[in-house]
């Protein structure tokens, strides 16, 4: 149900922002705030916790370390379920987290798929060109059959199928991605999300080279259900898994000509590091993996293709297929370490000293590479709270939009703005990573121009305008609206997808067999009409209702509460007089105004405050 007070005073929301206000604010964002400790909260341990990896004692937990368990370990809390961890001793409060097996979380609901899939479409052709080559070899592509000899444009309705295919995918991944932030923002197993987004990025592939979303679904369904097991277990899985096999153009590593590509980023990004294997291990890791293919959703070995001969990988010897390759790199002291070390730059911090690096691997290689295990001791550690760990993590742009949601008691992720294009303008695409490296993450994040919009983005949030929102979703590009205006208007195929790049058109569509923008256009409205609509809605926001909760009752109260709820890294307190003048000159001392009131000035008080540096900062 859309919220009362914004029926009753939608123009409310559009209010501007005083300029001057808002520069003291935005304009003295700093990337490197000092630790803090918040309002009646402990705050960082001492310097001394730093590469400590001893349990934080009970008498050392607060709520403020509760919350950052939160921050780190999940996608942030509200005041409610950082006040019911910091209730608990810390050894329970990280159990709860990482043993979260025992969580019934049934209530979430699994994706609903449109439906855009149809057996003719299996194995999915990698070009339009392909389609049409098995097309006429074939008579007959992606389902649809060639018309009659002597007919105009006698592959067009494959054409128009392969396009479609295209496009419908690339809706339905952004239906999936919706699916997987709500995910993100409502179960109760924080960590097992969180996970799974760190495994997205490591073992990272993407919908623009794979180009099947049940592909994507089920490699993010096995990142789940793997998220805190066996390493091992894992990365068997991830090597058998369609999505990579494709995305690693595994399909042509075969004996008589290895590819590479599969073996070096086993190597290179999910098991070891650079520096620590040779070139000859390389190929021969790609020997071991030849055959290893997929036929459409099913892991595939293909015997004719395996080269069956002896391989001398990193120093041993054997006729070795791929599950003896992983054997072997388990074996290794630097894959656990590796791993361990980019755990604990996801979750802890940048810097790793070499001996808190290799503790950690030793803790995973003792554990036979579970992950439990591992995860328990860098969140019970000292050095997990200690000054150079505490509020100094640059979010990525999925957990800064997921984790702002959440603390603003949302129980769903709104619409209004769309969220792929709020993550997108950031530089963070679920489902989409930048290449098989994943995002650098850390400063990367942060760049003149996203500095920025990680600030102006909140208006759209706070302030959504609905009558010029336009859906991605429903969007069709400019050339291909085009097409659609002037068939609309009674022409012919030809003379409505001319113009543009008519000439490269001519060339690609030469045999006139079929017209490629023609089937660019039709593809659009194919997906259109079978791709699930994203239903559109604000974000249920009541800030009136927030502070009187927390029984605010001045400006002062009401900006830490704002501050405490939402920032990890505390502001210079000449930043927060800056918000409480604000805050008394819009509505005075007493904060008892009626809603449609003060929710709008609440609103811009809260856009203020995520403009700031700081709420950069995990």
């Amino acid at each position: 149900m859309r919220s009362r007070l914004f029926q009753k005073c939608p123009d409310a929301w559009r209010v501007p922002l005083m300029g001057a206000v808002a520069a003291a604010v935005v304009i003295a964002l700093r990337l490197s705030p000092p630790v803090f400790a918040a309002p009646g909260a402990v705050g960082a341990g001492p310097a001394s916790w730093t590469n400590d990896l001893t349990p934080i004692p009970s008498a050392e937990w607060s709520d403020d370390r509760a919350a950052h368990l939160l921050e780190r370990g999940g996608f942030g809390a509200t005041p409610e379920e950082v006040g019911r961890l910091a209730a608990m001793a810390p050894q329970q409060a990280v159990d709860w987290l990482v043993n979260y097996d025992k969580i019934d979380n049934s209530r979430l609901e699994p994706f609903d798929e449109s439906g855009i899939w149809d057996p003719g479409m299996d194995p999915f052709p990698e070009s339009r060109a392909e389609a049409a080559r098995l097309a006429r070899q074939r008579g007959e592509g992606l389902g649809e059959r060639v018309l009659p000899k002597g007919a105009p444009r006698r592959l067009q309705p494959v054409v128009d199928k392969f396009f479609y295919g295209l496009r419908a995918n690339n809706l339905e991944t952004q239906r999936l991605a919706l699916w997987w932030a709500n995910r993100m923002l409502t179960t109760p197993r924080p960590l097992e999300e969180k996970l799974t987004l760190f495994w997205h990025g490591h073992f990272a592939s993407g919908q623009n080279k794979v180009r099947d979303y049940r592909m994507m679904l089920r490699q993010n369904e096995m990142f789940r259900r793997g998220a805190s097991g066996s390493f091992g277990d894992l990365l068997s899985g991830l090597l058998k898994d369609p999505a990579m096999l494709v995305y690693l153009d595994n399909g042509e590593n075969i004996k008589s000509h290895p590819n590479e590509n599969f073996g070096r980023e086993l190597l290179e990004l999910f098991t070891m590091g650079v520096g620590n294997y040779t070139e000859r291990d390389v190929r021969e890791a790609a020997r071991a993996f030849t055959g290893w293919t997929n036929h459409v959703l099913e892991f595939r070995f293909d015997q004719q293709q395996h080269d069956f001969g002896a391989k001398t990988f990193l120093g041993r010897t054997g006729d070795f297929n791929g599950e003896d390759i992983i054997a072997v790199i388990l074996a290794q002291k630097v894959t656990s370490e590796f791993v361990s070390a980019k755990l604990y730059r996801y979750f802890v911090r940048e810097e790793i000293a070499e001996s808190v690096k290799a503790d950690l691997g030793r803790t995973f290689r003792e554990s036979n590479y579970q992950l439990k295990p591992l995860m328990t001791r860098i969140f019970l550690s000292k050095d997990f709270y200690s000054p150079p760990s505490y509020a100094t993590q640059i979010k990525s742009p999925v957990h800064l939009v997921v984790s702002t949601f959440k603390k603003m008691g949302l129980t769903e992720v709104p619409t209004v703005p769309d969220f792929g294009r709020l993550t997108a303008g950031l530089g963070q695409t679920l489902f989409e990573p930048p290449n098989v490296a994943g995002w650098a993450g850390g400063r990367t994040w942060i760049t003149a121009s996203t500095l920025l919009q990680r600030g102006n983005m909140w208006r759209d949030v706070l302030f959504p305008d609905l009558r010029s929102f336009r859906a991605p979703d429903r969007l069709m590009p400019g050339t291909y609206a085009e097409v659609g205006e002037r068939l609309a208007k009674g022409m012919n195929i030809t003379q409505a997808t001319q113009g543009g790049d008519a000439e490269s058109n001519m060339m690609a569509d030469r045999d006139e067999d079929y017209n490629t923008r023609y089937g660019g256009y039709m593809g659009y409205v194919l997906a259109f009409d079978r791709v699930k609509r994203i239903p559109r809605h604000p974000a249920e926001i009541n800030l009136t209702a927030m502070v009187r909760t927390a029984g605010a009752d001045t400006p002062g109260k009401v900006v830490d509460h704002f501050l405490r709820r939402f920032l990890r890294a505390r502001p210079a307190d000449k930043d927060r007089a800056v918000l409480v003048d604000f805050l008394q000159k819009e509505i005075g001392a007493d904060v008892a105004a009626p809603p449609e009131k003060l929710e709008p000035v609440l609103r811009r008080l809260l856009y203020l405050v995520l403009s700031t540096t700081e709420y950069q900062l995990s």
